[in-house]
């Protein structure tokens, strides 16, 4: 367990996810080209990312699923082939329906391939190192994302839409080939899980999973404080820091780089943090939560245009809901057996992606209305506009929060039977401090003999 091996297999598997986070958040810094090279609305542009996203989400279960009777290699490798084939289309496209097809390609790759790098630390990785490793999984494939916000977006601008599109295309090809010359999906001399097949044996597993409480949790822990980092990166950032704040392209693109620096140095923190304190994970999704609401209030509330501090302290905030996010699939891990890892992390997968796309498909539609209306002036992404459409954020974070407190009551519950009891976080607090006291004291103590 956690051989130089082990290592060698996270890079390889950590560069195919790197691949596809930088081909899911393409789209997210050309919105203005978009919207000129296929001469559409607000909403028609949302929808490229909201189908996208929907078939991201649509196919995160039947994914874990197969992952886990295939294995990550296969997946791995196929979601890449797929999301070369979508770049692809998308490098000609030059009509809508050529876009979306290209974007609904790109988006089934990109499901296959999170789930199955997941699958994988469990059985290269000792357990004690499983939370942190995850974490620095997900800090890594961020910067597929500091690759779409810079080189991407320097090609895209430098020589155009087609040749830009073609370099994510390469991309893939480089994965594909590492995935099938270097990718093992577990140690050699590891016992293969027996695991049934067929539609029933299938249906068994995702019941299973889902009446879990802990998986539950986890997809609302993951619903609740990822979707905002991603509607931000994906779509909506760029058009509301360019038109509704009136930056200009090199800040933007610092705001951006600072997204991604802000999730890589949250990640190792949030990573310990659950490894040392497994009984608060879900508190810690809390207070990111209240500080997603908090960044985004004081931004949205700002008369006129945000200063560039405040700008920044959201970006950060929404960067941290990244690797916190992460916390959901450490519910899947520790709350189900290893042969339902990738259908527990599928389900939990789910929930981020499915509130990322309500809120983008409602916030472009919100501003279709509001230009319609003549409320925003016939200038469509401007920060007035922007204000409104963007407080769809309030309302999915104030019910994924609720609908984790009901999860969370029904997992301590579970945990209670099991004789693992929770106390209150004031009170488990009041205890830490009297332990630290009582050492102090008797280091004091030693240090007088």
């Amino acid at each position: 367990m956690t051989s130089p091996r082990a290592w060698l297999i996270w890079t390889i598997g950590i560069f195919a996810y790197l691949v596809a986070v930088s081909q899911r958040t393409s789209f997210g810094v050309v919105g203005l080209e978009a919207t000129e090279r296929f001469n559409a609305s607000a909403s028609a542009i949302s929808f490229f990312t909201v189908l996208q996203l929907l078939v991201y989400a649509g196919l995160q279960i039947p994914v874990g699923v197969l992952v886990d009777r295939f294995g990550s290699r296969a997946m791995i490798a196929g979601g890449a082939i797929l999301m070369g084939l979508g770049q692809l289309q998308l490098a000609f496209a030059d009509s809508i329906p050529g876009g979306v097809a290209g974007r609904v390609l790109v988006g089934a790759g990109d499901a296959m391939t999170f789930i199955s790098v997941i699958r994988l630390i469990p059985l290269w990785f000792a357990p004690g190192r499983v939370p942190l490793v995850t974490q620095l999984t997900g800090m890594s494939g961020q910067l597929g994302q500091l690759f779409s916000v810079l080189p991407f977006a320097f090609v895209l601008h430098s020589f155009g839409w087609t040749p830009g599109f073609l370099m994510l295309a390469g991309m893939s090809g480089v994965a594909v080939a590492l995935v099938a010359v270097l990718l093992k999906d577990q140690p050699p001399g590891t016992e293969t899980p027996d695991v049934q097949r067929g539609l029933r044996a299938t249906g068994v597993s995702l019941a299973s999973a889902w009446r879990q409480p802990g998986t539950r949790l986890g997809m609302w822990s993951h619903f609740t404080i990822q979707f905002s980092g991603t509607v931000f990166a994906m779509t909506w950032g760029y058009p509301f820091l360019i038109s509704g704040q009136g930056l200009e392209a090199g800040t933007v693109a610092g705001l951006m780089t600072l997204y991604v620096a802000a999730g890589l140095a949250a990640g190792p923190f949030i990573g310990s943090f659950v490894a040392r304190h497994p009984l608060r994970r879900s508190t810690m999704v809390l207070l990111i939560s209240a500080a997603t609401a908090a960044a985004w209030a004081a931004v949205l509330l700002m008369p006129g245009r945000s200063p560039l501090w405040l700008l920044a302290i959201l970006v950060v905030v929404l960067a941290i809901g990244g690797p916190g996010s992460m916390i959901g699939f450490d519910f899947a891990r520790t709350f189900n057996p290893a042969h339902r890892i990738g259908t527990a992390t599928g389900i939990v997968n789910v929930g981020g992606f499915i509130a990322a796309l309500v809120a983008i498909f409602m916030i472009g539609l919100v501003l279709d209305l509001l230009l319609a209306s003549g409320y925003s002036q016939g200038v469509l992404y401007g920060l007035e506009p922007f204000r409104i459409a963007l407080s769809v954020h309030f309302l999915l974070l104030g019910f994924g929060a609720i609908m984790m407190l009901a999860c969370r009551r029904k997992v301590r519950r579970q945990m209670a039977t099991e004789g693992v009891v929770v106390p209150p976080l004031l009170q488990a607090m009041a205890r830490q401090r009297k332990a630290n006291l009582a050492r102090r004291r008797q280091r004091d103590r030693a240090d007088k003999d």
